[in-house]
């Protein structure tokens, strides 16, 4: 696939400041194109990027020093190689991946522009028949979910999994990736979207709108205890940890996302930190391991879970496109909590 020259300047979405996306975004017109690119980092022409609730939590939460602003918005992206560099990656190959953070505080890049750099490794192939739109949010959230049950989790074959915000961009792989490794899977989310996680592959659903699910899981406990419970939603709540010896084996293990509080809340933070990491097992605290995912792009795990892609075993759920000079729009939708799957936005208007 041939490329047309790379301009000179490009269009982006740029967080200045600390504040809401409608405060903190700023669209550039004519930031410089990256010019140089270091050993080990190609140049891509980004065709679609998708929205991660990390993205705009962390323009509400954390100040300019520590985030290195001003920098480019978002992580997860899909595009054309432009330059190679080098790399394993030669020009016009169709590929999508994630700009981490280190890259973003570094180079101040990031998915929301019309080109990005980014370490070859953190590129997966795109296959000729998967829209841009498609392939625009499968890395990071695809990525999370498969850390935290495989490398982290540990899940195997067989073992019972209770994914806790199956509606959520991760909580969708998750259920689709326990479901490919031969697991059981529950699931919890709104009833309106019972049917929309079921279709995934839940094998039981909780509705959290009714009644606490701790106290839900207590009253109704499973057949078997879980494995594994995964805390897909960000809850800062430690109420389903706390009370987890009612459902969760001998031996297994919690994992979170991260709480995402709503602002500084200091006694939620508080409480969140003396029930999970302080309080010890001898002072009535809960005995189960507790691990909050830092998500990175290891290799082995990124090519395992493209693999499942390219079978067909997983596959991209979108909830809305929006164009890219719309961007404010898409942040709407995903800070509304309702989105089922990924809010995408097209830095390339031509794209499907």
């Amino acid at each position: 696939m041939s490329t047309p020259a790379t301009p000179p300047t490009m269009r982006a979405w740029r967080v200045m400041r600390r504040g809401d996306p409608a405060k903190a975004l700023r669209f550039d017109e004519k930031m410089s194109v990256p010019s140089e690119l270091p050993e080990g980092h190609v140049l891509v022409k980004v065709q679609a990027a998708a929205l991660n609730p990390i993205g705009y939590k962390l323009m509400q939460l954390l100040p300019n020093f520590l985030m290195k602003r001003p920098h480019v918005a978002e992580y997860d992206l899909t595009g054309i190689v432009v330059d190679g560099n080098g790399t394993k990656w030669k020009t016009g190959d169709a590929v999508y991946g994630l700009v981490g953070t280190p890259q973003t505080k570094k180079y101040g890049q990031g998915a929301l522009s019309e080109y990005t750099r980014l370490p070859a490794s953190n590129l997966l192939a795109r296959s000729a028949d998967m829209p841009p739109t498609q392939a625009a949010g499968l890395a990071m959230a695809g990525l999370t979910a498969y850390q935290a049950l495989f490398r982290v989790g540990g899940l195997q074959p067989g073992q019972t999994v209770f994914v806790n915000g199956g509606s959520t961009s991760v909580g969708a792989f998750a259920i689709q990736l326990a479901k490919a490794a031969g697991c059981t899977v529950t699931a919890s989310a709104s009833g309106k979207n019972e049917q929309f996680v079921r279709g995934l592959g839940a094998d039981e659903f909780f509705d959290y709108t009714k009644e606490p699910l701790h106290a839900q899981l207590v009253a109704r406990p499973p057949p078997s205890k879980y494995h594994m419970i995964l805390e897909a939603a960000g809850l800062i709540d430690t109420a389903l940890y706390t009370h987890s010896e009612a459902y969760l084996v001998t031996g297994g293990v919690f994992v979170s996302v991260g709480p995402q509080p709503k602002g500084f809340d200091v006694p939620a933070i508080s409480k969140f930190g003396w029930n999970v990491f302080i309080k010890p097992a001898w002072l009535c605290g809960t005995k189960h391991r507790f691990e909050i995912l830092s998500v990175s792009p290891i290799e082995e795990d990124m090519q395992a879970f493209a693999k499942h892609i390219a079978e067909g075993q997983v596959k991209a759920v979108v909830d809305s496109v929006f164009e890219f000079q719309d961007a404010l729009k898409a942040y709407e939708r995903i800070m509304t909590g309702r989105a089922t799957g990924k809010v995408v936005v097209k830095v390339d208007s031509e794209v499907q």
